[in-house]
């Protein structure tokens, strides 16, 4: 049982505090992850906020089938499809948005290079479709199981899996052409 799951047991002990925990250690990431949809990172918060608001008031409605933050994910991704429904309108946020954490030991060149690297991978993200994006973000940079990407996606786990192969392929191919290109 992970942190979040331990820390949403002594919520429903009673204590509080314990949700403050939960948002501290999954705001964050809910945010992005909903942006990925949207691109909206106002309207990304603001269902974040509704997400975490929902949790609070309906503490009965998460079972521990699941991990929070897939719980959590899951509620974020229903919420801006919903969001996305009634725009008619999907897209993806650049991930050198989503990353823009600097590094201290980094010369000059590491720099250029590094947002290089971002700008090829941001490009060859762009070209995959909605499913495989997902699928890819879920797994590499939000470090979900099969499992968990599976239950977020409403896909079976053997779904992610070939999602992620096609994946791969397809961005081994697009990005050999970006490096042929350099």
């Amino acid at each position: 049982m992970g942190n979040g799951e331990s820390s949403y047991r002594r919520f429903l002990s009673g204590d509080d505090s314990a949700f403050g925990d939960i948002m501290d250690e999954y705001r964050r990431g809910l945010i992005l992850f909903v942006n990925r949809y949207l691109n909206d990172l106002d309207a990304s918060e603001d269902i974040a906020v509704e997400v975490f608001t929902y949790v609070f008031v309906n503490p009965g409605k998460y079972n521990f089938k699941v991990s929070l933050k897939t719980y959590l994910y899951m509620l974020g991704r229903s919420r801006a499809l919903n969001v996305l429904k009634h725009r008619k309108v999907i897209e993806f946020v650049p991930l050198s948005e989503a990353e823009n954490i600097p590094s201290k030991d980094k010369t000059p060149e590491g720099y250029v290079i590094e947002d290089e690297r971002k700008r090829l991978v941001n490009t060859a993200m762009e070209k995959l479709p909605e499913d495989m994006r997902t699928a890819v973000y879920l797994v590499y940079f939000e470090e979900l199981s099969y499992k968990e990407t599976a239950k977020v996606m409403k896909k079976s786990e053997k779904q992610v899996d070939n999602l992620l192969y096609r994946a791969k392929k397809e961005l081994h191919t697009i990005l050999g052409k970006s490096v042929d290109k350099l």
